[in-house]
């Protein structure tokens, strides 16, 4: 889920967003201005503004963009994974491959910003979450049918813990610089929705 560095012959716009993607996942969306990311692209503020009328359009781009490839890493989950189980572990890895690229979820760190965000961000952040809760609560209601997962309650609920869970497993992860701790905390949220023999 974490973008590359950017390669030769990348238009402008990408770089940009590439630039401003990366700033966000490691900074945060304060903290960081569009004097940063021109210096980073090598462009001028004016040649930013071009692309992105303001601060608020990159945001909206960068969340658009973030979410089509999160979706589009979903649907890779589906239509290569039968076992509902598995599917769920692939979800956490999403999450773990970003971390090990040194930055967090999009989304998370923009939802840390929330009381900040222009109107449009917050609810392109509001509905990636929904997406994605949409996504586990079909998830876990496939495994419940097979019997290869259980859920104490509602699915949208567990579905719920799982984001949470995962989203603050990665900050405390990054807090202590140990991707091993998300990594264990990500294993046992999957062994205690795993249904094992009898139980």
């Amino acid at each position: 889920m974490a973008v590359p560095g950017r390669a030769g012959g990348r238009d402008t716009a990408s770089q940009i967003l590439d630039v401003a993607e990366r700033l966000v996942q490691t900074r945060g969306f304060n903290a960081f201005s569009y004097g940063d990311v021109a210096a980073e692209v090598g462009v001028t503020k004016p040649a930013l503004h071009y692309h992105f009328a303001g601060k608020a359009e990159l945001g909206e781009a960068l969340v658009a963009r973030y979410a089509a490839r999160f979706q589009a890493a979903l649907e890779h989950i589906d239509a290569t994974t039968d076992a509902a189980a598995k599917k769920l572990a692939a979800y956490a890895d999403l999450y773990q491959q970003v971390l090990m690229e040194d930055r967090m979820c999009l989304c998370g760190m923009l939802a840390a910003d929330y009381d900040t965000l222009p109107d449009t961000m917050r609810h392109a952040v509001v509905t990636f979450f929904d997406r994605n809760e949409t996504w586990l609560a079909g998830v876990l209601e496939q495994g419940i049918r097979e019997g290869t997962l259980r859920a104490s309650g509602p699915s949208r609920e567990i579905a719920q813990m799982v984001i949470g869970t995962l989203e603050g497993a990665m900050l405390v992860a990054r807090t202590y610089h140990d991707s091993a701790r998300f990594v264990t905390t990500a294993k046992c949220l999957l062994a205690e929705l795993a249904r094992g023999p009898g139980s």
